[in-house]
């Protein structure tokens, strides 16, 4: 082979540059539609928490997603119910969530009554009672708690578990998976404790990801046709 037939066309290279360039650019599109899946879903998300509050039953019986939807709803003795702490954060504060059980819809939910900030040592009383405690709420599906979250230490917990938060407060038989998060205090006037449903938390860098993808795609393909045409030159 001579010379003129080494420095010939690149297939090879070709051949190579093609098949990442499919890479970058099914990347690059693959991100576009999760763009359009996500911005669809923080919509869906938004609307659904605009709504007026509608009676839980009412709401579990439509069709749909109820997944941050506002109910009203009744649980009785929930004012001094026995409850679960769980250690969190809100609005860069370090705290605590109080948790109760409500019996309401046919099924057992799990009440986060909201948010009590570190230093406050007081807790809301707790003794038996059946009497009326309405109040509104958002329907949301909790994080659970991962793998690296300490184990829970009695009454306080690190992370969501459901079950052993339920055992713990003495609920038999099975417990929603979903949460109901106060937006009313529980009990009424005790100042410390702010309901509160936490930030939707939506990540969304779908269309900072797909255009590195296709930014990197267009970058291989100049340098590959930069690299042809000073080949063929030479």
């Amino acid at each position: 082979m001579d010379k003129a037939e080494r420095r010939g066309f690149p297939w090879g290279l070709t051949v190579a540059t093609l098949a990442v360039l499919g890479v970058l650019i099914a990347l690059g599109s693959w991100q576009a539609r999760r763009l359009v899946w996500k911005e669809g879903l923080i919509a869906t998300a938004t609307a659904a928490a605009q709504r007026p509050a509608a009676p839980l039953a009412q709401v579990l019986a439509e069709s749909g997603d109820a997944e941050f939807r506002a109910v009203t709803v009744d649980c009785p003795g929930l004012a001094t119910a026995p409850f679960v702490e769980m250690h969190t954060i809100l609005d860069g504060q370090p705290g605590l969530r109080l948790i109760s059980a409500c019996r309401a819809a046919d099924r057992t939910w799990l009440v986060d009554r909201g948010f009590v900030a570190e230093e406050i040592s007081a807790r809301p009383p707790v003794a038996a009672s059946e009497a009326p405690t309405p109040i509104t709420a958002q329907i949301r599906t909790p994080t659970p708690a991962g793998a690296m979250t300490p184990a829970p230490e009695g009454r306080l917990f690190y992370g969501r578990d459901a079950p052993a938060m339920a055992r713990v407060l003495g609920v038999s038989g099975p417990v929603e998976p979903r949460l109901l998060y106060a937006l009313t205090p529980a009990p009424a006037g005790w100042a410390a404790l702010q309901p509160a449903a936490p930030p939707a938390a939506f990540s969304n860098n779908h269309l900072g990801y797909a255009l590195t993808w296709f930014g990197l795609a267009a970058v291989l393909a100049v340098l590959y046709v930069a690299l042809v045409v000073r080949r063929l030159r030479s």
